[in-house]
């Protein structure tokens, strides 16, 4: 009888050894699905090709050719030049740098703020709530392109000006996102055994809610990323964004600004609306496939 008890357990102990982590079945699932590993492959291709991109081009970005203005893809310039003679190439793998960099900082600064004040509203509630989802309702329905024209005219047109208003406008989205779910999560029979032990607010924040938000933190951030570089491009092509010379996605294919430059020199407008495109769909692919894994609902259907 006792060998018998000590095979099952041996038994028990090797099944359990054998399981993979929950790390490990994610990142398994993640690779199973192609659309998240291509965008995955693109956003590394695009990421290391900006952060080398000194080194990766034999043209400065602001280096005007007047003998070769507007020549089209060659062996010189794989890309072809824009209107003032600069290397396409080059200025598309500088202007990923800004563009990058703009998406991203936008995202950290309204996923930071939306965070600690929708997760204040939706697990204080009460006056709490009432008075934070009124600044949300505010911000929501005050016109973006009036606040953006007077943090410019304020601070000037330059790439921090452009990603801290981006920020600014948009984080009273994630914070109705993170409210509905910490007001979903406060609600959870483990939070309520942890007050009634007496266990503080701040542990319970810490050990308990937070943890529970990391998923739609990650997924949001990723698919926010995307949203913001489309505000820089519209809004560069308005001609409120980032000012040449510096180059950046939005404002080169401004550059192509009348239909005769479009249907004549596709390659002003092409490549980078092309990078832009493929950017935001590599983005989007990624996040739905972290939003498969990581949330239990869409993981079991």
């Amino acid at each position: 009888m006792s060998a018998q008890n000590d095979n099952s357990s041996d038994s028990a102990q090797a099944v359990t050894l054998e399981r993979p982590s929950l790390a490990a079945q994610n990142f398994r699932l993640f690779l199973q699905n192609p659309g998240a590993v291509g965008g995955i492959i693109f956003m590394l291709l695009i990421t290391i090709s900006a952060i080398l991109a000194p080194w990766l081009t034999p043209f400065e970005p602001h280096e005007i050719d007047v003998q070769a203005i507007r020549k089209p893809p060659s062996a010189e310039h794989w890309l072809g030049t824009d209107l003032t003679g600069r290397d396409m190439l080059s200025r598309i793998l500088h202007g990923g740098r800004v563009s990058l960099l703009i998406g991203l900082a936008a995202v950290i600064i309204r996923t930071a703020i939306g965070l600690v004040l929708g997760s204040v509203s939706g697990y204080f509630g009460g006056v709490v709530d009432f008075g934070v989802q009124r600044v949300v309702d505010i911000m929501i329905v005050f016109p973006d392109i009036f606040f953006l024209l007077i943090v410019i005219a304020i601070i000037g047109p330059t790439p921090w000006t452009l990603l801290i208003a981006l920020g600014f406008l948009s984080w009273p989205f994630d914070a109705r996102i993170f409210r509905s779910q910490v007001l979903s999560i406060r609600e959870h029979d483990y939070i309520l055994a942890a007050r009634s032990i007496g266990t503080t607010t701040g542990r319970i924040v810490r050990q308990h809610v937070m943890p529970n938000l990391v998923p739609l933190v990650l997924v949001n951030m990723t698919l926010n990323i995307g949203v913001a570089i489309i505000a820089e491009a519209g809004i560069s092509f308005l001609g409120l964004g980032v000012q040449p010379p510096t180059p950046s996605w939005g404002n080169m294919i401004t550059s192509a600004n009348n239909l005769s430059l479009i249907q004549r020199f596709w390659w002003l407008w092409v490549p980078p609306g092309g990078v832009l495109v493929g950017t935001v769909i590599s983005l989007n692919l990624i996040g739905d496939a972290l939003r498969d894994i990581l949330d239990p609902r869409w993981r079991a259907s």
